[in-house]
């Protein structure tokens, strides 16, 4: 009798695993979701901060139009991606992070020549991971509405990118350890 019970117990702890394994793969993209919604949240206000810094301490026109431009650009995204979270009851954050903040502040204390390639180099840092990630959440984002979100922000995101690597170049910014095809 014992033995056909733990046979039971078994198939029944099995029975409840094979119910419970999606919920915990649904969970666990519930997860990412959410880190790809806050991460892009958080940058997407670094952006915006710092174009805005942009526009005032960059010695370059190129370098400021980039910062109006990221101003723009990220402003309109970050609308989106607060509505997508709003629907969803999702809490972004409202404040840039420790760190963030320090790397800011960092730039905003700088001026001239000097801000425009250290902010340029950062803004082509910044994109080369923006679009890595936007890549991921367009092709595996288990949330429709934030899978959407990725993937018509990504063309943006692109041509940023695209951008960044013209306009650096131009100030003489330090291209990064990140060489992509071109």
């Amino acid at each position: 009798m014992t033995k056909r019970t733990s046979i039971m117990t078994a198939l029944a702890v099995a029975g409840l695993l094979a119910v419970l394994a999606p919920a915990f793969a649904a969970n666990d993209n519930l997860q990412k979701d959410q880190k790809f919604a806050m991460d892009a949240a958080q940058g997407g206000m670094m952006e915006v901060d710092l174009g805005q810094v942009a526009t005032q301490k960059a010695a370059s026109q190129a370098v400021k139009d980039f910062g109006q431009r990221m101003v723009t650009d990220h402003g309109k995204a970050n609308n989106q991606l607060l509505q997508i979270a709003s629907q969803k009851g999702m809490s972004l954050p409202k404040a840039l992070p420790a760190d963030m903040k320090q790397e800011r502040d960092k730039l905003a204390g700088l001026s001239g020549a000097e801000f425009d390639r250290m902010y340029m180099s950062h803004m082509l840092k910044d994109h080369e991971k923006d679009v890595k990630e936007f890549e991921m959440q367009a092709e595996k984002g288990s949330d429709p509405a934030l899978r959407s979100f990725a993937q018509e922000t990504l063309p943006t995101l692109r041509q940023h990118l695209e951008l960044a690597r013209t306009v650096a170049a131009q100030v003489g910014a330090d291209h990064g350890h990140h060489h992509s095809g071109s």
